[in-house]
């Protein structure tokens, strides 16, 4: 009864698939009311999966194109503050190091200083 009142009314509710094929098996041979099941299951696996809003979603490219744009810049956004903090942390370790003074860890980082020095007081142009 709560079925014939939801259809009427147009109110479908989110995650609650309406009923679209009729149950009327017993007067269906058995090929035809294995391919009726079949089909309501479908029509029922469509409605949860949100098939219509897919679509729909499709047939309006300004919409997609937005949702993409903005998926994008939030993904760009996510991937340059997760590098940021994986290098702090890497040189917050690696100051730590160079404090302790050890020999082949320190003689590596010297290196790099050295090189970098020297890239930065030799003009490239």
């Amino acid at each position: 009864m709560r079925k014939h009142e939801d259809e009427k009314q147009g109110d479908r509710k989110p995650g609650r698939p309406t009923e679209r094929v009729r149950d009327d098996h017993a007067t269906l041979p058995d090929e035809t009311r294995f391919l009726s099941s079949q089909i309501q299951r479908l029509a029922v696996q469509m409605e949860r999966a949100n098939f219509a809003e897919y679509v729909q979603l499709m047939q309006r490219p300004r919409r997609l194109i937005f949702l993409n744009f903005v998926s994008g810049m939030s993904r760009g956004v996510g991937i340059a503050l997760g590098f940021t903090i994986v290098a702090a942390v890497i040189l917050y370790v690696l100051q730590k190091v160079a404090v302790l003074n050890l020999p082949i860890i320190g003689d590596f980082i010297a290196d790099i200083v050295r090189i970098v020095d020297a890239q930065l007081h030799t003009s490239s142009y």
